[in-house]
């Protein structure tokens, strides 16, 4: 007869999400996430499999939950670069905030600890990365298309100008302290908008 799991598998997985998004991936070991979770090693194994494969639930499961916000943040109707003005500054503004700074981005962190020399983990910034340029290129075409944006701005270009943006006040400003320099550099492409 199986024996019927005595914790929250979910619960989890949002608990381990956590952990690794505060200390990393390297800097998390397997007792810490036993500690956290509260379950035994081997249940952990048996409903998770290795840390990697943890890992790699978490950060999917941070996706999950990111990607619907986006696509609510950049789909407004009406006017979009108000929008687009919004998120860019939203991300300068958790880069550079104190309570968030450190924490950073857990697909940023990904991309710069893991992505290099790991292909699972690569594959899914890969994903996330291309989830945010196509909503901030559908907002731009549509931009375009109401007059908001210059007929000779290539919306696609323009997206990839502020995913390359977003991700590096989420990378700078994870060691800066000077918070006008994450300001300043989302100002600085936003102003690349202007018709």
């Amino acid at each position: 007869m199986a024996r019927t799991k005595e914790f929250d598998p979910d619960a989890a997985l949002q608990s381990a999400l956590e952990l690794f998004w505060q200390r990393g991936y390297e800097a998390t070991s397997m007792a810490d996430l036993v500690e956290r979770l509260s379950i035994g090693k081997a249940s952990l194994y048996a409903t998770f499999g290795s840390k990697h494969e943890l890992y790699l639930r978490a950060l999917d499961r941070y996706g999950q939950a990111q990607d619907p916000r986006l696509t609510r943040e950049l789909s407004p109707p009406g006017p979009v670069l108000p929008a687009v003005r919004a998120l860019v500054r939203r991300f300068a503004a958790e880069a550079a905030a104190e309570a968030t700074r450190e924490q950073g981005c857990l697909v940023t962190n990904t991309a710069v600890e893991l992505a290099p020399h790991d292909r699972e983990a690569a594959r899914r910034v890969e994903h996330s990365w291309d989830t945010l340029e196509t909503l901030l290129h559908s907002a731009l075409v549509r931009a375009r298309a109401q007059g908001e944006l210059a007929r000779d701005r290539d919306p696609l270009a323009l997206a990839r100008l502020l995913l390359v943006l977003l991700q590096g006040l989420r990378v700078v400003g994870k060691a800066s302290t000077d918070p006008a320099r994450v300001r300043d550099a989302a100002e600085q492409a936003l102003a690349l908008l202007d018709t």
